[in-house]
Formats: C-alpha cells, sequence, structure tokens
C-alpha cells in the first residue's frame, strides 16, 4: 500500500499481467477531468461571489449557508439515484445530460431581476445535475482501466475538483470584479456547455464497462457474481471510507465556502489577494491528489508490497489534515496560517480517491456504480452540513474571528476520529475476499494504443 493508502501489490504468481491502458482509455480520463474541472468551478461560484451576494440581497452568514446548502439539498439523492440508472443507460449518456442540465441551471442568474429565491431554485437544480458526476465518472473511467491501475486515473478526476477551483477562482474573481457577480454564474454555464458539445463527439464506453440492460455478457458480469447490497454496504470498509470521505469532502466545502469570506474579513484581504490564495490552495489540493495517484501506479508497476495495513495511510493523512486545520484556526501569525493551506490542509483529501477505489475492489462490476453513488451519497452529506454549521458557528459567536476559529477546530475534530476510524476499519482487501469478490478479470475487448 502506498502511504495514501492506495490498494497496491505484487501482482499473484502465474496471474495474466492486465493489458496497459491505451490512448482511448487517456483521452477519456483528460475529457473526465475536464468534466470535474467545470463541476467544481461551478461550486466555487458561490464561495468567490458571497460578500457580493450577501450585500445585494442583505444575508446573514447564516442565511448564505442556507444558499449553500441548498445545492446539496437534492445531491445525495440524486447521486444514489442516478447511479441506479448505470445498470439501465449508457454512462457516456448519463456524463452529457448532467453536463446540459448544470449548464443550463446557472443561466437565469444573468437577468438583474433574478433574486434570492431564483438563487436558491437554480441551487438546487444545479445540485440534482451535479450529485452523480462524481460517481458516473468514475464508474465509467474504471470501465477503461483494470483494478490494478484504477488509482491514477481516479486521482486524476479528484484533481479535476482541485484545479476546477484553482482555475475559477483567479478567472471568476476577474469576472466578478470587472462584470459583476452574475456573469460568473454565465460563464460557467457557458463552459458547461462547451464540455458536452465535445464530448458528444469523443464520448465512448470503454471495454471493460459492465454491460447495461442485458444479461450474463463477455464483461465477466454474470449474476452470480453479484452480491448482497447490505453486506457491502455495511462492511467496514464502506463504512469507514465513506466516513473519511464525510469529513475530507467536509473540509473541502467549508473551503470552498468560508475560506473567501474568512481571508477578507478576519485576515483583511481583499478580493483579488483572497481569489489568489484559494486558487493556490486549489492548486496545492491537485498536487496532493495527483501525488498520491502517481505513487500508487509506481507501486502498482513496480510490484512492490505494502508498507501500511490497507487504509492505514490515507486514515493517517485526515490525522495530518486535523493538526494542520488546528494550526490554521488558532495561530494568528501568517507565515504559519497560510502555508497550512498549500498542502497540510489537503492531505486529508486523499481518501476521497482512496475511498472510491477501495470501494470499487469491494463490488462487482455491475454493482459498481450503485455502490459508488451509496458512497458519494454518503460523503457529500458533508456539502451540505458544513456549510451550515460553520455559518451558524460563526454567527453565533462574538464576533467572526472567534466564530471562525470554533468552526474549523469543529473541522479538525472531525477530521481527526474519522481519520482514526479510517486507518483501524478500512481494509478492501480483507472484506473483498470475505464477500467474494475476485478482482476483476482481464476480460473484454482489449484497449487499443
Amino acid at each position: 500500500m502506498t502511504a495514501g493508502g492506495a490498494v497496491t501489490g505484487a501482482p499473484r504468481t502465474g496471474a495474466a499481467r492486465p493489458p496497459a491502458a491505451g490512448r482511448q482509455a487517456w483521452t477519456t480520463t483528460w475529457l473526465l477531468l475536464v468534466f470535474m474541472l467545470v463541476n467544481f468551478a461551478d461550486k466555487a461560484v458561490m464561495g468567490l461571489a458571497g460578500p457580493d451576494i450577501m450585500r445585494e440581497f442583505g444575508l446573514s452568514r447564516q442565511e448564505f449557508g442556507l444558499a449553500q446548502a441548498a445545492f446539496f439539498s437534492l445531491f445525495s439523492l440524486s447521486a444514489l439515484g442516478v447511479s441506479f440508472l448505470t445498470r439501465k443507460v449508457r454512462t457516456s449518456v448519463l456524463l452529457l445530460v448532467m453536463a446540459l442540465l448544470w449548464s443550463v441551471a446557472q443561466l437565469p442568474m444573468l437577468w438583474s431581476a433574478a433574486g434570492f429565491g431564483a438563487l436558491i431554485a437554480t441551487r438546487v437544480l444545479l445540485g440534482f445535475a451535479e450529485g452523480p458526476a462524481a460517481p458516473v465518472a468514475v464508474h465509467h473511467v474504471h470501465g477503461w482501466f483494470e483494478q490494478r491501475e484504477r488509482t491514477l486515473p481516479t486521482a486524476i478526476l479528484m484533481v479535476g475538483a482541485a484545479a476546477g477551483v484553482a482555475v475559477a477562482a483567479p478567472a471568476l474573481g476577474a469576472v466578478i470584479s470587472h462584470f459583476g457577480w452574475r456573469w460568473a454564474f454565465g460563464v460557467s454555464g457557458a463552459a458547461g456547455l462547451l464540455w458536452a458539445v465535445v464530448w458528444s463527439v469523443k464520448g465512448k464506453e470503454g471495454p471493460l464497462a459492465p454491460p447495461v440492460a442485458r444479461g450474463p455478457s463477455a464483461a465477466g458480469d454474470d449474476p452470480g457474481s453479484e452480491v448482497r447490497l447490505k453486506a457491502v454496504l455495511t462492511s467496514g470498509t464502506f463504512l469507514t471510507a465513506a466516513l473519511g470521505a464525510f469529513a475530507a469532502y467536509w473540509v473541502m466545502s467549508a473551503k470552498l465556502t468560508w475560506l473567501p469570506d474568512y481571508l477578507r474579513s478576519v485576515v483583511g484581504w481583499e478580493l483579488g489577494r483572497a481569489s489568489a490564495a484559494v486558487g493556490a490552495g486549489a492548486v496545492a489540493n491537485g498536487v496532493v491528489l495527483l501525488a498520491h495517484g502517481l505513487l500508487a501506479r509506481r507501486a502498482t508497476l513496480r510490484g512492490t508490497g505494502r508498507r501500511l495495513p490497507e487504509g492505514a495511510g490515507a486514515g493517517l493523512l485526515l490525522v495530518v489534515s486535523a493538526g494542520a486545520v488546528t494550526l490554521f484556526a488558532t495561530v494568528d501569525v501568517l507565515w504559519i496560517k497560510v502555508p497550512m493551506m498549500f498542502g497540510p490542509m489537503a492531505v486529508g483529501l486523499v481518501m476521497i480517491t482512496a475511498a472510491q477505489t477501495a470501494i470499487a475492489r469491494i463490488t462487482p462490476p455491475s454493482q459498481r456504480g450503485v455502490v459508488l453513488g451509496a458512497l458519494v451519497a454518503v460523503f457529500a452529506l458533508g456539502g451540505v452540513v458544513s456549510p451550515l454549521v460553520l455559518g451558524w458557528v460563526v454567527d453565533s459567536a462574538a464576533t467572526a474571528a472567534s466564530g471562525y476559529r470554533n468552526g474549523w477546530l469543529v473541522t479538525a475534530a472531525l477530521l481527526l476520529v474519522a481519520g482514526v476510524l479510517a486507518a483501524l476499519f478500512t481494509r478492501p482487501e480483507r472484506d473483498a475476499r470475505r464477500l467474494g469478490v475476485p478482482e476483476s478479470p482481464h476480460v473484454g475487448v482489449p484497449v487499443s494504443h
């Protein structure tokens, strides 16, 4: 296992070497990277435009937190519901429909007559359209790669989440400064429509994708290979990986929603400087995720053994992140506080990648989309709860500075508990053996180079 908790190991003696991923597999991965980039750029709009939106509509932080949480009101339900559709509808089609829906959802805010009610309604629709994005995208890309090769492409998709903020923060910050916050929504919507046009031409299913709306197939996905979903969802691996991912998503959502306001109202930075810092922090997030994926791939290609028990690495990184958030909350010296954003607070995000690859290991291919959807439905709740809790904590405190300190400490405590449990109980190989789920066989049409 790598330090990030990815499942690696030497190939079994006599086992056939899985085919190396080909050009089309990586083209699909890069397209889905852009998909996730646009997805998280959409989420970043509210945080960057937050002070202007609160000022124009006369909102308290708690009310603004409600508007941000509205995005996640149907997020988990749609993540789970659409994931069930992966058994009936091709993921390439689902991805196209989602991109079109979330792009159209943002355009009404361009009109000056659109008020707070319209903002809430469009955020609900946007969250409904974006909820299934991560599980469907991961399920799709896993149709192009064998189990042993999935950590890097999965990490690349998660890098898209970080890169989306990195690109959006300075770009949308400039749009807000020059044209007003409403145009930030329009630019995000236009970017999604452009991606949908490209995907409609380039998007296709992978050779290892399970069949849809059919019986047994050459993909090695017969009904006998399935397991009881209850057994998967109640396994130690699923429960602790989901909790760890929940904590990681909580801190991601907290930073996305409240970090711009914190840097402006407490630290005293102007919009441009705060946007640049948020973007730089997002770049650091991406570097952490990509480094984890590359290290996991290197270990897989070398066939090196595990240095830590399965799941321990990602759990320990959550503990490290908890310590960094604590320092960020309690130390007022900028040369200590600011570096915490650029890596130390981000290392816990590895848990989101590790959780998805671990869940894919304990789930047969035909059920993978459903279980990944269940995983996202659980950890996306962090996006609902985090803005509300931190908004309430800050508004309840005597000052914004003390409120934010308390809110960051709550976040650190969650990371610590989740990290310890993940380190102790996330064991995908052990649970896969118990459930009778073998590594995905080398089947299907070879990936062309």
